[in-house]
């Protein structure tokens, strides 16, 4: 196959690739534990600066303690702080958790709201969570972008820029709606698994002979399905 020369080129491969070794919908790739899209949306803030196994320990008995937008509004801020202490930053994720649980409950009747320009308007609810719910909990056109998104999309010659908006604007323009979300959960866990920042397995990727960024010769190379290991910690999701 003939190597892609343009963005645009190497996105759909990178697309078509990653669907290979990671398969599934959006809401199958992600690995925080939640049934309902408020669940998510407090799963997503607690996800901030940890990884998705901690949170993923915490919220069984968080969402038993509070099942609702409402239930969480009233939480007893003391309280809500020891539950969630183990996922770090707890004092300004409680406020956020609480904040975003009350303007649930007074402005959207206690529905998460589908809208990203309503979600944005939340309490600790930025583009990136706010892309993370609509793909994965909504089916609906979200392009989540974190630190590993960042990082892979400007490896793989998508774009050169760094600002989050921008890189969502540009690479989103390169694919079809519909794949917005599982190409940013792949391009995390692939980000986890191979391209890993600070030693890239370029020998077991399945992009290596496209990717601009290749560090290594690419020969004959096992799937990184069989040489990857256990999956580290998102947020979809970092």
């Amino acid at each position: 196959m003939a190597r892609p020369r343009t963005p645009k080129g190497r996105a759909r491969l990178t697309v078509d690739r990653l669907a290979v070794e990671y398969p599934g919908t959006a809401r199958d790739l992600c690995e925080l534990d939640f049934t309902t899209p408020f669940e998510l949306l407090v799963a997503t803030v607690l996800s901030a600066q940890t990884t998705d196994v901690r949170v993923n320990e915490v919220t069984p008995a968080l969402f038993a303690h509070y099942p609702t937008p409402a239930a969480l509004a009233a939480a007893d801020p003391a309280v809500l702080e020891a539950e969630i202490h183990t996922t770090g930053f707890f004092r300004s994720k409680t406020k956020s958790l609480i904040g975003l649980a009350q303007g649930l409950d007074e402005r959207f009747g206690g529905e998460v709201p589908g809208a990203i320009e309503d979600l944005v308007t939340l309490s600790g609810v930025g583009r990136k969570t706010a892309n993370v719910v609509r793909s994965v909990a909504m089916d609906l056109p979200g392009f989540p972008v974190d630190t590993h998104v960042t990082r892979l999309t400007k490896l793989l010659g998508l774009t050169e820029k760094t600002d989050p908006d921008k890189i969502e604007a540009e690479v989103t323009a390169l694919v079809p709606k519909a794949q917005w979300g599982p190409l940013s959960l792949r391009l995390i866990l692939h980000g986890r698994r191979v391209c890993i920042a600070r030693r890239p397995r370029c020998g077991v990727c399945p992009l290596a002979d496209f990717c601009p960024s290749v560090q290594l010769p690419v020969a004959s190379r096992p799937s990184p399905r069989a040489a990857r290991g256990p999956a580290a910690g998102v947020s979809a999701r970092s």
